[in-house]
């Protein structure tokens, strides 16, 4: 891996060779990109792979829940009802941001099924949301530690093009901020919806492991490799 870019919206990590895959990753509220930055070298994908991995910003905003404290938020939590969890509007902008960084992506000739749309808590939820509503079939959305923002519904207007798009869904047991039950509801509409998810559950509160690593690193080789 190369050293990190640091854009005013992102950090970008490029492979050591011209890139033919890309993997944008969403960090959790109050977060930033340099959060999970560091994911890239602790994967230790082979070089051949040529993954570019994107760590997005969220913008700043106040956050409801956290008395209307500013923070980096991919969107207003304004209540913690998994139904009106996620602001919609709010939801919605992100979602633009996001498909700009696809957009990218597709225009360095990186093809959409060679990217991967990953996320973690608030970054999982836009990353569900985005990918299943994205017009480009995309070679995989991961999803960690969160919920739909829906609760128990799909977004409107899911796009025929990733029906078929493997889905990774990973949650901890003992997680604190987003409760198992939030995931496997999630989990249960996904697969009522027709999609292929991968669901696994780990001994561990609202965070990763790096043996949880080893399982994404495995199945992203099987998407990318």
């Amino acid at each position: 891996m190369n050293t990190p870019q640091h854009r005013p919206d992102a950090i970008v990590i490029e492979p050591s060779m011209p890139a033919k895959a890309a993997v944008i990753w969403l960090h959790g509220l109050g977060d930033s990109g340099a959060g999970f930055a560091p994911v890239a070298a602790a994967l230790n994908l082979p070089d051949d792979a040529a993954v570019r991995f994107v760590f997005p910003h969220a913008p700043e905003q106040p956050v409801t829940i956290n008395g209307g404290y500013i923070m980096r938020a991919w969107y207003d939590i304004k209540s913690m009802d998994l139904h009106d969890r996620a602001d919609l509007a709010g939801v919605l902008e992100s979602e633009k941001r996001v498909l700009a960084l696809i957009e990218e992506q597709l225009a360095t000739g990186i093809p959409s099924n060679n990217i991967i749309l990953a996320g973690f808590s608030q970054g999982g939820v836009m990353s569900l949301f985005t990918g299943l509503r994205c017009p480009h079939p995309l070679g995989g959305i991961m999803a960690l530690s969160c919920y739909l923002q829906g609760g128990d519904a799909l977004p409107a207007d899911c796009a025929q093009a990733n029906l078929g798009t493997a889905i990774l869904h990973h949650h901890g047991e003992q997680d604190e901020v987003v409760p198992l039950f939030a995931g496997k509801m999630a989990n249960e509409a996904l697969s009522r919806g027709g999609y292929q998810v991968e669901w696994q559950t780990y001994a561990m509160g609202h965070s990763v492991l790096p043996s949880q690593l080893l399982d994404i690193r495995r199945w992203l080789l099987e998407r990318l490799g």
